[in-house]
């Protein structure tokens, strides 16, 4: 080991002296690389700092550390001396320090720097013919375990993909003769459109009521109020408030409207369009329309979207013979649409497996 690599050991860091940063700090722990946390050490001189090395704890434990960390005075280092580390060398090292040390230390018996240089610690290494270290035959045998192991990640994806396409109902994405037809014809459906105001088709919008962050009991209830982030849910409650139906539509105070296929409660920063009624597809293209006549920039944090704005908008629906909005219609297109989005899916999971399969390919030949 001594002849191998340039040994080191941490130091320590005073409790007082222990501010968060973004430094990495090593201890003696055996699970995340043995990373404590992460303090402000760059311009701490009693923090020794390490980049690029094998760190051993007194356990015997090692991880490969690539970036700058500071270490702990229980942890050793190891730098490979005339030969660059690089991450594969660095993995295939630990690796067998960490089968060469295993199970014999303890806090009775702790690792000491002065043992790691003693000339009876030894590693077996492969070699060339020639008696040379053979990295080049480490790096090729990193990345071959690297590759398969992406594989083994792949094929677990994709696993999990096609079971929840299967429990969904969403494993049929081909789209039949009439679905390809509609939406070609999106934008020419006979011209049969209508305007219609939200509060004759659903009746009364309803806006929630307010719950203080500091009155929020933790729960299961999605609780909804303006945003993005999340789909608006700003977190989940135990509360005894309003519970809105599943296969609704919020509106929040921006105008931007979305369909929630669940129940939840909601803040006074949302409107809820009761559109439960509807078939779910009819129901999801209905929130599109409601977002397109909703949300146009009109409104903001001056000017608020309320449930009383909700009962006045008009929204453009596709009509049938007798005049009534076309939802059996709607439901066909947004159908066909979702069918385009998992075929997307499918698509990008192929994509992922030849891809794969191309990377374990070369590194077999290489």
């Amino acid at each position: 080991m001594g002849d191998l690599f340039e040994i080191g050991t941490g130091s320590l860091l005073p409790a007082d002296e222990q501010i968060k940063g973004d430094v990495p700090r090593i201890s003696v722990k055996t699970t995340d690389n043995g990373v404590l946390g992460s303090y402000n050490t760059a311009e701490n001189q009693k923090a020794r700092h390490f980049e690029n090395v094998i760190s051993v704890n007194f356990f015997g434990k090692a991880y490969y550390h690539p970036y700058k960390a500071s270490f702990d005075m229980k942890v050793h280092t190891l730098k490979i001396l005339n030969h660059p580390f690089n991450k594969e060398t660095g993995l295939y090292f630990t690796s067998l320090i960490n089968h060469r040390f295993a199970g014999q230390y303890s806090y009775g018996s702790q690792l000491s720097s002065s043992k790691l240089k003693n000339e009876n610690f030894r590693i077996k290494v492969p070699v060339h013919t020639d008696g040379e270290i053979a990295f080049d035959y480490m790096e090729t045998y990193i990345k071959e375990l690297e590759a398969e192991r992406i594989k083994e990640l792949e094929a677990e994806r994709i696993k999990e993909l096609e079971a929840y396409l299967v429990a969904t109902g969403l494993n049929d994405y081909v789209l039949s003769d009439d679905e390809k037809r509609l939406i070609a014809n999106f934008r020419n459906w006979g011209g049969a459109w209508y305007s219609f105001n939200v509060k004759d088709l659903f009746g009364k919008s309803v806006r929630g009521k307010r719950l203080k962050s500091s009155d929020r009991i933790i729960g299961k209830l999605p609780f909804v109020t303006a945003g993005e982030t999340d789909q608006g849910i700003s977190a989940f409650v135990g509360n005894n408030v309003q519970i809105f139906k599943r296969n609704t539509t919020t509106i929040d105070m921006f105008g931007s409207a979305k369909y929630r296929n669940y129940e939840y409660g909601g803040d006074d920063h949302i409107a809820v369009v009761n559109t439960e009624s509807l078939p779910k597809y009819a129901s999801l293209f209905v929130t599109a329309t409601l977002n397109k006549s909703a949300h146009t920039g009109k409104f903001d944090y001056s000017r608020n979207f309320y449930a009383k704005d909700a009962d006045e908008l008009q929204i453009m629906l596709p009509i049938t013979t007798h005049q009534k909005p076309d939802y059996e219609l709607m439901s066909r297109y947004i159908r066909a649409i979702e069918k385009l989005v998992i075929k997307g899916v499918v698509e990008w999971k192929d994509k992922q497996i030849k891809a794969t399969k191309k990377v374990v390919s070369k590194n077999n030949v290489d």
